[in-house]
């Protein structure tokens, strides 16, 4: 039975209440394991750890930063088998994809070590600002102690796009995992600690509830920034509570993308592609291109295709519970009653016995910008299709995403599928998103920024842009020149002008009020205002 505890300040403990939360395998629906869960006394502890840890590691070089985050990938690779299958077990997925995962966790460690390098090797960046009179250097520094908060779907990694940055950047971090994938991101802090000598107290690990550990800590007033990856309602409050105090807060949400298959694409590379961006980890991705928009010359084969390739795969592992698995049913069920085709899926695989949370790959075509299941995220193995004959009705249909979980027109990204390239660089450029992805669906590197726009959040993780949002800018500004500044001398020299503009005043205020005065001299008493006030604002500037 797996197990996780608490880490803060560099040592493993229970929940100060003895909370423990049972994770169901989502495979057979057995015990997996059990972990602790924190609630806000552990929070306090927890923060409390991470601001003690602060001044040492946030002044510590990027070239010391850079050697543990590079000691951190030594461990995950060491511990990659064992790391893999905690995560296929958890959360469900097939375990070469969790071994990938494993890959690409430790890779992100790697890049930011290279990142912290370079972030040491600007600091003092002199700018010239077009005055010879001033010396202006940039430095960056650590925001301070952060909340991380991550999803299920990809347990570890989503916790090391957060943690690689915010360790360079010389941040103090408390993570919270989900409560229901808590086991990598404890193994993590432990690894980091014992084997790569992350000093106590910089990575403290918070499994439990939302309400009682992700709350806390997002109120929390000695954490200086929130970085999620979740739910728009979650999202929403999180940012409510980071609003309170005006903290820093960046959030990357929910999607409900496109993939656009024009008239000229491969048929047999499209059908790879939208199966990709739809069954890859089992549908439960905020990018998955969910909505998938064929011309209409190329439908019948592209559906035919994909009918027959969806049915052929074995094996895309289970919904991550029960919960997420009924609401995928739901909206599968939705689909069929609002009158969409349902060209495969619809329920559980046939070749998986009854305990589990699987659910078939599912396609639906035919499908209406009005129905729930081409508005709504859905997260899960289920696609919804429709066609289209001109460019400009597939850009509406695109577009038509309905304030939920991505706004109007601005999804957290977007794919196309054509051979035209002009047409791809002209679509890329028109829509309003983080991430356009060309002949192709979900490929995803740590060296270029993750993110969406609007209801998908704010922000970016991973690469410069993600190190950026754990760093606070400051410039520092040196008057340099030898001679005296002189500024007292130059409104010495002014008050002429203040003099003239403050009698002229008091003379045009006097005639607008006089209304016995007639209009030649009330006139006059205003040009001349008018005319010392021009003087006097010039004067200023000159």
């Amino acid at each position: 039975m797996l197990r996780a505890k608490l880490f803060v300040g560099g040592r493993s403990c229970d929940a100060a209440g003895g909370q423990e939360l049972n994770i169901v395998n989502p495979a057979d629906e057995t015990l997996l394991g059990v972990a602790s869960s924190a609630t806000r006394e552990d929070v306090n502890a927890a923060v409390a750890a991470a601001k003690e840890a602060l001044e040492s590691w946030g002044s510590s070089s990027g070239k010391e930063r850079a050697a543990v985050l590079r000691a951190i990938a030594d461990s995950v690779e060491k511990h990659k088998d064992s790391l893999a299958e905690k995560e296929a077990l958890n959360a469900g997925k097939p375990i070469q994809e969790a071994a990938w995962d494993m890959d690409d966790v430790a890779a992100c460690f790697r890049h930011h070590a290279g990142l912290a390098e370079a972030l040491e090797e600007r600091q003092g960046k002199v700018v010239d600002v077009g005055m010879q009179e001033f010396s202006v250097r940039m430095f960056w520094e650590p925001v301070g102690v952060v909340g991380l908060i991550v999803p299920w779907n990809y347990p570890l990694l989503m916790a090391a796009w957060k943690v690689a940055a915010a360790l360079a950047a010389g941040c103090t971090i408390v993570l919270k995992p989900s409560e229901l994938t808590p086991f990598t991101a404890y193994d993590l802090a432990v690894y980091a600690f014992q084997e790569a000598k992350l000093p106590a107290g910089v990575l403290n690990v918070l499994p439990g509830l939302g309400p009682d550990c992700g709350g806390p800590l997002s109120e929390h007033p000695d954490v200086e920034k929130i970085a999620f990856t979740g739910s728009v309602p979650t999202g929403s409050r999180i940012m409510a509570a980071c609003a309170r105090d005006i903290r820093n807060v960046s959030l990357e949400l929910g999607g409900k993308s496109p993939i656009v298959v024009f008239e000229d694409a491969d048929v047999e590379k499209a059908v790879e592609w939208i199966m990709f961006g739809i069954f890859w980890t089992n549908g439960q991705i905020c990018s998955a291109t969910s909505r998938a928009i064929i011309h209409e010359d190329i439908a019948p084969r592209v559906f035919a295709r994909l009918k027959q390739e969806a049915e052929k795969v074995a094996y895309i592992g289970p919904i991550i519970c029960k919960s997420q698995y009924d609401k995928v049913l739901n909206y599968i069920e939705s689909g069929k009653q609002e009158g969409a085709t349902l060209l495969c899926g619809g329920g559980r695989p046939e070749n998986v016995a009854n305990k589990g949370f699987y659910i078939a790959p599912t396609v639906f075509t035919n499908v209406q910008p009005s129905m729930r299941i081409w508005k709504e995220e859905i997260f899960g193995p289920v696609l919804a299709a429709t066609t289209f004959k001109t460019e400009a009705e597939a850009i509406a249909l695109a577009n038509d995403t309905w304030a939920g979980l991505a706004s109007a027109g601005s999804p957290l990204l977007w794919s196309f599928l054509t051979a035209d390239q002009d047409r791809s660089m002209r679509m890329a450029r028109k829509f309003k998103c983080g991430i356009v992805w060309v002949n192709c669906s979900q490929p995803c590197f740590c060296q270029v920024p993750w993110g969406g726009v609007r209801k998908s959040g704010f922000g970016r993780d991973n690469g410069e842009y993600g190190l950026e949002s754990f760093l606070e800018a400051k410039q520092v500004t040196e008057y340099k020149s030898s001679e005296p500044w002189e500024m007292f001398s130059l409104l010495f020299d002014l008050e002429d002008y203040a003099t003239t503009y403050r009698a002229t005043r008091d003379a045009y205020l006097k005639a607008a009020n006089e209304l016995k005065l007639a209009t030649g001299p009330y006139k006059a008493a205003r040009d001349a205002y008018v005319a010392a006030t021009a003087t006097y604002t010039k004067s200023l500037y000159e």
